[in-house]
């Protein structure tokens, strides 16, 4: 039946026919994709000789604390923005309130300007000095065994 979709509940013997809701029949429209993590394993890579883990892994293990400290820094820094909004948002007029409200968002300011002016001043040093690699990737020279 067109438009409907059978969900069990229970036992499977009892099927209830649903209507579909408009965006779920816009997203069943959709081809389905998969989203692959930037994240590297430790698997399959040079660094693990034998089974056994080389201090090459760092390289590994400092890559991935990089992306997900990054991704953990700009989630707290969007929150930070919306909580903030939300105060001032609701103040009322309070002057307390207006006051903590920008505070927040201060603060959410400040940090989004050191983060991003933490990569920007790495990339120049990176530029400037006219470094083969860059300085974000950590890698420990010399070859693994």
């Amino acid at each position: 039946m067109p438009g409907y979709v059978a969900k069990s509940f229970g036992t499977p013997r009892y099927t209830i026919k649903m209507p579909l809701s408009a965006s779920s029949r816009f997203f069943s429209l959709l081809p389905s994709f998969s989203a692959y993590a930037q994240i590297e394993s430790l698997e399959g890579n040079s660094c693990v000789v034998d089974g056994v883990p080389t201090l090459k892994c760092l390289e590994v293990v400092f890559s991935n604390i990089l992306i997900l400290s990054s991704g953990l820094v700009v989630l707290v820094l969007f929150i930070m923005f919306v909580v903030g909004s939300f105060f001032y948002l609701t103040s009322g007029g309070d002057p307390e309130r207006v006051k903590k409200a920008q505070g927040t968002l201060k603060y959410a300011l400040i940090g989004t300007a050191l983060f991003l002016g933490s990569y920007l001043i790495l990339n120049a040093i990176n530029i400037l000095l006219g470094l083969e690699h860059s300085i974000l990737e950590f890698e420990i020279p010399g070859d693994t065994p």
